[in-house]
């Protein structure tokens, strides 16, 4: 799933290459994807490209007074062409959920595809005069990279869940996701399954600097990739994430799982747990 550090990066890559275009043709070919009807996704057709920006893990491409919003979810993605197909696609065949046509200053004719890979089709798209009009837009709480310190400790106090689960409630803290949360708790040295509320003053300030360093650190590899190139990015940057098996790369230790019913993490037991080894689901109880 694409994170604050990718959807901030494709944001910046439609800020160079789409704003000042015009949209031409929008090509809908999966119409579950679309979340409004009014006003209708063909109401962009004809106006210029003002602006591109991020709310949380929500990618947005202003027009003017309308912005189209999407959130990839675990299988999305954005695929730029230079040179795309002039022919409508035929609904429900392949990846392709929505094209946006493009006209540049320059004569260009570029477009922008929204893809979602997988059968579990959870690609949204809304089309409004005002993003807070998209209700998980309006549930964020305060951006990752925009929290402060004495924030983010109040935010903490505020929920019983484990750190794991609380760094990833979108309406606690935007942005974060699966991946790394695994980096920014590896990073800081905590176990995922430690309580929020229960965290030292100590530990919140660690957890803290963490996030930011994580976020920071693959948000600048990030920037300036091409599109096509930052899937690979993000994964060559993760130190414990999907490294299941592989050596943690600051002790040495084997990097373990714990898998959930379609998901899971991964972390460092010498690192995070003082050697406690965490039992998978699949096998017996979680170990608190």
């Amino acid at each position: 799933m694409p994170e604050l550090p990718e959807v901030e990066a494709l944001a910046e890559f439609l800020r160079q290459h789409a704003v000042g275009a015009v949209v031409g043709r929008v090509d809908v070919a999966a119409l579950s994807v679309l979340k409004t009807f009014d006003p209708a996704i063909t109401d962009l057709q004809g106006r210029d490209v003002t602006g591109a920006s991020r709310h949380g893990k929500h990618l947005c491409l202003e027009c003017g007074d309308l912005t189209l919003i999407t959130h990839l979810s675990r299988g999305g993605w954005l695929r730029w062409a230079d040179n795309p197909s002039s022919a409508p696609p035929k609904p429900g065949k392949g990846p392709l959920a929505l094209r946006v046509h493009l006209f540049t200053r320059e004569g260009a004719t570029p477009a922008f595809d929204l893809t979602e890979a997988g059968t579990k089709k959870r690609l949204a798209v809304w089309v409004v005069r005002d993003p807070q009009e998209v209700p998980s837009i309006a549930r964020l709480g305060p951006d990752a990279l925009a929290v402060t310190e004495p924030e983010f400790a109040e935010i903490l106090k505020s929920t019983s869940a484990r750190i794991k689960n609380s760094i990833v409630d979108q309406s606690l803290l935007a942005g974060v996701g699966n991946a790394y949360s695994d980096e920014i708790l590896h990073t800081a040295q905590l176990s995922p399954f430690a309580s929020s509320r229960a965290l030292s003053d100590e530990q919140v300030h660690t957890l803290y600097a963490a996030m930011r360093t994580v976020l920071e650190d693959a948000t600048s590899r990030s920037l300036g990739q091409d599109a096509a190139r930052l899937k690979g990015e993000k994964r060559s940057g993760m130190r414990v994430h999907a490294r299941t098996g592989l050596p943690c790369p600051v002790c040495g230790d084997t990097v373990r799982e714990v898998s959930f019913a379609e998901r899971s993490f991964q972390y460092c037991a010498t690192c995070q747990t003082g050697g406690k080894v965490l039992a998978d689901r699949r096998m017996s109880r979680l170990l608190k």
